[in-house]
């Protein structure tokens, strides 16, 4: 199960699945034209992508396995 945590407070958010397919989204990262990067979250079967979670006014981290 994929787990965003904030460094500040600890707090975490579990599994956060694919409206369409029901799968389990994928931590990835996005590259912007300016080169900077953005966390998001990816449906494996190519349904979207979302911006992955915030807490305390900053990304919480997912470990990439």
């Amino acid at each position: 199960m994929t787990a965003y945590t904030c460094e500040q407070c600890g707090m975490s958010v579990g599994t956060i699945t694919c409206g369409q397919c029901g799968k389990e989204l994928v931590h990835s990262t996005l590259t912007k034209p300016d080169g900077t990067s953005v966390a998001i979250s990816e449906c494996p079967d190519g349904h979207g992508k979302i911006k992955s979670p915030q807490c305390c006014g900053a990304d919480m981290m997912c470990p990439i396995a």
